[in-house]
């Protein structure tokens, strides 16, 4: 295994490990010296996904620069990585988005160093979840997560910071247990008919299994992914570890974490086993709405700021599950295009909340109010993410909002009009806090003296700008790269005679698979 070549996927895992391995042996005093490795090891990461994104075809929809090394040969478990036009795009995001958080960590002042090597571990495990292609080793990624996360909560959280990390990893584990017995009974399945056994996706896709088989399957599969999302009613578990966690923390668990969860639901559960998706198809997109308005409702009546945030992206969430439900080319590209939305938006607005809450240590909206002449800047990037928030035409929410809808209301028309309310009651509450955090007049005198973002602030947040407008007024080059692999995936689930798979070419109804 160590004798070959290491390729490209390979070295992007490596990057934020050996990063960990130097902080590990910097003296921890050395505080200024640990935040330039860390920022160097995810900064070259960033870079190398870019090479990565360069290297990519994006005119197929098969995957590209995978690596294949035996690991256990006796038990069919390999190193298999590999992206696609689904995957490639999340990996950008996390590598973009992990360079931001440590840099808005600077006010981290306890354990530096154990806190920066558990970030950059987190972000090995985050990539490696999504150019994983083998089953085993893509369960080995999803564990690998949790711990970081569980310590960056758990460490450097709140007031309740040990319930919430405990309550974030209890939920995470129960669904992912029985994740990986699926996983298991799926290998041993494969070895009864094709006399070997292996955990490899790309040849897990062609096992044909019996309807109820897969219904028991996609339910182990989707509990897991449904509370990664989260789905209602397996959310509760967000807010609190939303709340609770540092910044840095809160914006890579918005950004990256939950996208984990629909990602999963994609690549794994619904290919896998695409007849039970199809049955409970009309349940999780039930679920999905009552989320979208549920997030809304209950982020309207929220007085801190950080847990408005945190219900919004329950709501968020549950547009990305009806349009991958609605399995149309429009809804499954809406609902990735909105997972790259979400993971920009909402971690600019975590970031923003943090640099207040940096400033006053506060976040009760009461506690503000007529900021707009007291911190300009930091006034006109808060608007310019919540028009992104809430759909803004011309701001990447619009595109993947409107995919959505258009994606899922030519499969169901009433649940995608009520869906469609989520969207009005998200300006509501996000217009609403903006006016009472933003505007009126300045009357609470400990406001008087808050000072503006400095330049790293601005640096760290610029870039996220950059890319709200580029995605809401220049998509194609997303949707075109993404556009192939939706395809072939639409196509593995096309089982069922008369079920339609729509693409840019017209909608054609496949047969069944031979055998059924």
């Amino acid at each position: 295994m160590f004798g070959l070549a290491i390729g490209h996927l390979s070295i992007l895992l490596a990057i934020p490990v050996l990063g960990a391995g130097l902080l590990l042996f910097t003296p921890r005093r050395q505080t200024p010296t640990l935040f330039a490795l860390a920022l160097f090891a995810s900064g070259l990461d960033f870079l190398w996904s870019m090479k990565i994104l360069q290297l990519f075809d994006g005119k197929s929809g098969d995957m590209q620069l995978v690596e294949r090394v035996a690991w256990m040969p006796a038990f069919g478990i390999q190193y298999i990585v590999g992206i696609d036009g689904i995957s490639v795009f999340l990996v950008l995001l996390t590598t973009l988005l992990m360079p931001i958080a440590i840099l808005a960590s600077w006010s981290v002042q306890d354990k530096v160093k154990e806190y920066l090597i558990f970030m950059l571990l987190l972000e090995t495990g985050m990539l490696g979840a999504f150019v994983a292609l083998d089953l085993f080793l893509f369960y080995v990624f999803w564990e690998v997560m949790l711990v970081p996360m569980y310590f960056l909560i758990g460490v450097w959280g709140g007031t309740r910071r040990i319930y919430a990390a405990l309550k974030f990893v209890i939920y995470t584990m129960a669904g992912s247990l029985l994740m990986l017995v699926a996983i298991i009974y799926l290998a041993t399945r494969y070895a009864q008919t094709e006399q070997a056994l292996t955990f490899d996706l790309l040849k897990l896709y062609g096992l044909h299994l019996p309807v109820d088989q897969q219904g028991w399957l996609f339910l182990a599969f989707a509990l897991s992914f449904a509370i990664k999302v989260p789905l209602f009613p397996f959310h509760t578990w967000l807010p609190d570890a939303h709340v609770e966690a540092p910044t840095a923390g809160s914006v890579i668990l918005a950004g990256v974490l939950l996208k984990l969860g629909t990602y999963g639901f994609l690549r794994f559960a619904m290919p896998l086993f695409p007849d039970a998706a199809l049955a409970a198809g009309p349940i999780i997109v039930a679920l999905a709405v009552i989320g979208i308005i549920y997030g809304a409702v209950v982020a309207m009546m929220q007085s801190d700021i950080k847990k408005l945030v945190a219900y919004s992206s329950v709501s968020h969430l549950g547009f990305v599950m009806l349009g991958l439900f609605a399995l149309n080319l429009q809804g499954v590209q809406g609902g990735l295009y909105q997972m790259l939305n979400h993971g920009l938006s909402t971690g600019a607005l975590f970031l923003l909340v943090g640099m207040i809450y940096d400033r006053r240590h506060t976040r009760l909206i009461d506690e503000f109010g007529g900021l707009w002449k007291q911190l300009p800047v930091f006034s006109v990037m808060l608007m310019v993410v919540t028009f992104s928030s809430i759909g803004l035409p011309g701001l990447n929410g619009f595109v993947g909002e409107f995919l959505i809808l258009l994606g899922s209301f030519n499969v169901r028309p009433l649940w995608t009009a009520a869906a469609a309310t989520g969207v009005i009651l998200g300006a509501i509450y996000m217009l609403w806090m903006f006016r009472r955090v933003i505007f009126g007049p300045l009357t609470n005198a400990a406001n008087e003296k808050l000072a503006d973002l400095n330049s790293r602030e601005i640096c760290l947040l610029a870039p996220i700008l950059f890319l709200i407008v580029l995605m809401g007024v220049y998509p194609q080059p997303f949707l075109q790269r993404m556009q192939p692999a939706v395809e072939l995936t639409l196509k593995r689930m096309a089982t069922i005679t008369a079920t339609p798979v729509t693409t840019d070419h017209g909608t054609r109804r496949e047969s069944k698979r031979d055998g059924r």
